[in-house]
């Protein structure tokens, strides 16, 4: 069986109403952690995106 690594990337609005986008990819691991810390630090509209390497999410619009 082949183990296929898979990274996240967030997009999500800040507290101050700016959208902002990862400017890293995490593991599963590091992505639920990373979800947490932007719930709690008041973040909206959080979106994990599925990335390949070397990308990052874009923000839409």
């Amino acid at each position: 069986m082949t183990a296929t690594m898979q990274s996240f990337g967030f997009t999500w609005t800040a507290p101050d109403g700016t959208r902002r986008a990862s400017a890293v990819a995490y593991d599963r691991v590091s992505a639920d952690r990373q979800r947490r810390e932007l719930e709690t630090a008041g973040a909206r509209d959080i979106n994990e995106v599925t990335v390949k390497p070397g990308e990052l999410p874009k923000l839409e619009g």
